[in-house]
Formats: structure tokens, sequence, C-alpha cells
């Protein structure tokens, strides 16, 4: 299983990437949404977990991006802070499947990654 992160800021990347390795996941990074759209135009996920809040193409523009462009329909989960329910409506609206908020709980980031990935599969 391949998971795509879509993260701007160094830590929160490092934190994402080191949790779902430790899963078994493989893992592709990029730090904005111009650098994701390339990856997903160019490889094949099973999961992209993205911040919504982003340079260049934020995350409510990939999500748009992978369901009406790439016609795809693979997970995704959003990274909020808490306070952004407008955007996360939004983000849902356009077919993005599951929100965590920052700060995030490992824990619960892997519990749902395999919960989105079940339903996949």
């Amino acid at each position: 299983m391949k998971v795509l992160i879509c993260e701007d800021d160094s830590l929160t990347l490092q934190a994402l990437e080191h949790s779902i390795k430790v899963e078994g996941y493989e893992t592709l990074t990029a730090r904005d949404g111009l650098e994701a759209k390339k990856l997903l135009e160019k490889e094949v996920i099973d999961l992209l977990v993205t911040d919504l809040h982003m340079p260049n193409i934020d995350g409510l523009e990939l999500i748009s991006f992978i369901r009406n462009s790439l016609k795809s329909t693979f997970p995704v989960i959003m990274l909020t802070r808490v306070g952004s329910e407008d955007i996360v409506l939004k983000a849902f609206e356009l077919g993005a499947d599951d929100y965590i908020t920052k700060p995030f709980s490992p824990k619960e980031l892997s519990l749902r990654i395999r919960k989105a990935l079940m339903h996949t599969h």
C-alpha cells in the first residue's frame, strides 16, 4: 500500500511519514499541492493524507483535481487545524473521506488510515 503525504510543515511531514511507515505502508511525500499533483499524475497511490492550507495548490484544489481530473476514488484524509469547519465541509463536498485535526495522535491517524483502506480493498 502506498500513501502520499502532502504537508508543507517539515516537522509535521516527518511525524506523518514516521507514523505511516511504522504501520508498514510505503510513503511518498510532497511539500505542497503542486508537488503532490505531479506525483499523482505519475504514481499509483492507495491513499492521500493532505494538509488543507498549503502554498501553490491547497488541499481543496488537490481533492478536486483527484476526483474531477483524475477521476480517482482512493481515500483522502485531510489534516486541518481546529476551527476550520467551513473548509472541512467544503473538502467533504469535494470528495474527501475523513479528516483529522492538528495536532494529531499517531494512533488515531493509524486507525483512520487502516479504516479508510479497509473500505477500498
